[in-house]
């Protein structure tokens, strides 16, 4: 499997798969998903605390990285699933409304004007 040739739904499957077979899904609300997924997050944030921010990510540290940032990604079409959420079509959705919130021509290589 690798990103070139493996589909959203399949990943979706995989962990839906994975799930039912442990028989969690009573486990696996939005709410209690949602919180997995900020606590994986604060799990791959822990990889940087306390680095330069100018220091590689190799050996050890990419190999975390990898493992926390698959988490993170398992979590969120384990939440997927659970809400029946269409994540293509969300994606699509909000990468839409930020088009038009940060027009390319105001905000290449600029953060948000609030932050300026």
């Amino acid at each position: 499997m690798s990103d070139n040739n493996t589909s959203l739904e399949e990943l979706r499957e995989l962990v839906r798969i994975f799930v039912s077979e442990r028989e969690w899904e009573v486990f696996h609300t939005p709410k209690d998903l949602a919180m997995s997924i900020a606590i994986e997050a604060a799990e791959l944030m822990e990889i940087f605390q306390w680095c330069d921010r100018r220091e590689p990510l190799e050996g050890q540290k990419m190999e975390l990285f990898q493992e926390e940032l698959a988490d993170v990604v398992i979590y969120c079409l384990a939440a997927a699933n659970a809400a029946k959420i269409d994540l293509s079509e969300a994606i699509k959705k909000k990468i839409k409304k930020n088009v038009l919130k940060y027009p390319r021509e105001h905000f290449r290589g600029r953060y948000s004007q609030k932050e300026l």
